[in-house]
């Protein structure tokens, strides 16, 4: 059991790194996560953090899909 179950650390406290949030979101966008990654990301990562990064990446994907579209057309 991890120490911060006994005293979890609120949400907004949280000091998840960029890097860690980076790839949250770019695992979540696969698909593919092994469930212990997934529950030590609950504990540590930003949910504000993650929602902003989560709303990049869409943002990018959506321009990177537009661009594609208008090099073959």
């Amino acid at each position: 059991m991890s120490p911060h179950a006994v005293n979890p650390v609120p949400a907004h406290r949280r000091k998840g790194s960029a890097v860690r949030t980076v790839k949250a979101v770019a695992w979540s966008f696969i698909g593919l996560r092994k469930g212990s990654e997934y529950r030590e990301d609950l504990e540590r990562v930003n949910p504000l953090h993650l929602i902003a990064v989560g709303l990049v990446a869409i943002f990018l994907l959506v321009a990177a899909l537009v661009a594609l579209v208008h090099w073959i057309v």
